[in-house]
């Protein structure tokens, strides 16, 4: 059906099929309205994904070839018994899914990380690569920003964490956030961002653009882009850091750091882009720390005692987040990157989550403070903190 025949048009045609129909077999209002969502959505828009993608309480979709479907509700996994009719069908709707963001895959290029209008993340793969037939995973995201407000509300931040991460951000801190898959690093980042002032200019710098940064009238969006079919024109993370350089930022925001691309955000960081934030998948501060440089040495021939001065140089702060065993997602603890020692690099725990019991199968537990921060500097400087003088 041509797209270019309005919604409304396509709905009656619709209408008038069902009526049709209904004069050999009567349908009950019920019918009627399942049977015209599922031809509307099979015509316009993602077939049975639409009205998964409508749901607010699935937070991931995966499609496991054509007739295996599995969802996330509540931090659990579910098997549904809705299927595709058939391969040809789900191969439709990812060629339609991808060539929203005009993105291409194929057989000979198999794999591809896409966004949805709503700004849901795709990741696609297909055979032969995919045994099992044509595989989607969609990490769906809320219709609204995630502010901090929100995450003290759900449990997964104290108002005093959250009022000391404010101070962080404002005063120009530069922070790492650190977790596995799912553990809500981009919508913490997200929540953070809202910390910063907004007279601010603010380059964010994404594989797919997620973030939803808001009232910042001076806000740069750049997207990377895979190669094409003849393995030209990329734009990586890596290239779009080092554009944003000369794009006068008082903050670079990068969404995930997961390559060589490090060395280049590190370099940001030390140059006098006081407040960069990003995100890095890690299982603890520390690893977050190993993690940076075995990835600065991805792009690097450098004695690693240089690359851990970079990132202690660089970083101020790292924020650990994590699935508890109840599926519910925390921040676990703040770290302060101290500098080196015996080779070293350096940390301070200033926060960390604290299990002390389990209510109805739910985990109970608090916030406590370890340390005080030892860089006050920033704080200082910006005034947040009296500067202590001799008297």
């Amino acid at each position: 059906m041509s797209d270019s025949i309005e919604d409304n048009q396509v709905g009656l045609l619709i209408d008038r099929y069902i009526l049709e129909y209904e004069g050999n077999r009567k349908l009950s209002l019920k019918n009627k309205l399942e049977i015209k969502s599922e031809l509307f959505n099979s015509l316009r828009r993602l077939d049975i994904l639409s009205d998964m993608l409508e749901d607010e309480s699935i937070t991931e979709i995966m499609v496991n070839g054509y007739n295996s479907i599995f969802v996330e509700k509540k931090g659990r996994l579910m098997k549904l018994k809705q299927t595709f009719e058939s391969e040809d069908r789900l191969k439709s709707v990812i060629q339609n899914i991808v060539a929203g963001c005009n993105r291409i895959v194929n057989e000979s290029s198999p794999i591809v990380d896409a966004r949805l209008a709503d700004g849901s993340r795709v990741n696609v793969v297909l055979p032969p690569i995919a045994l099992n037939g044509p595989t989607i995973t969609i990490r769906k995201f809320a219709k609204e920003a995630m502010t901090m407000n929100r995450l003290i509300a759900l449990g997964a931040v104290s108002e005093e964490v959250a009022e000391f991460l404010r101070k962080l951000v404002i005063a120009g801190y530069n922070i790492f956030i650190s977790g596995g898959t799912g553990a809500g690093k981009t919508t913490f980042l997200n929540a953070l961002s809202g910390y910063v002032p907004k007279d601010e200019r603010i380059i964010t710098i994404e594989d797919s653009a997620e973030l939803m940064i808001e009232g910042v009238d001076n806000l740069v969006r750049l997207e990377a882009r895979n190669a094409n079919v003849e393995g030209e024109n990329a734009v990586t993370i890596r290239d779009l850091i080092k554009s944003s350089l000369r794009m006068r930022p008082d903050r670079i925001i990068v969404g995930e750091v997961r390559d060589e691309a490090a060395i280049d955000m590190l370099a940001a960081m030390n140059t006098g882009h006081d407040g960069s934030l990003s995100t890095g998948h890690a299982n603890s501060s520390f690893d977050m720390i190993s993690r940076l440089e075995t990835m600065v040495l991805m792009g690097a021939d450098m004695p690693i005692e240089a690359v851990r001065k970079q990132i202690a140089s660089a970083v101020d702060i790292i924020i650990h987040l994590g699935r508890l065993r109840d599926k519910s997602r925390k921040l676990l603890e703040i770290s302060e990157v101290m500098g080196m020692g015996n080779g070293e690099v350096q940390l301070n725990k200033l926060y960390e989550y604290v299990e002390t019991d389990m209510n109805n199968e739910r985990v109970v537990g608090k916030f406590r403070k370890m340390n005080d921060l030892h860089n006050i500097a920033k704080l200082q400087f910006s005034g947040l903190i009296e500067i202590e003088r001799d008297t």
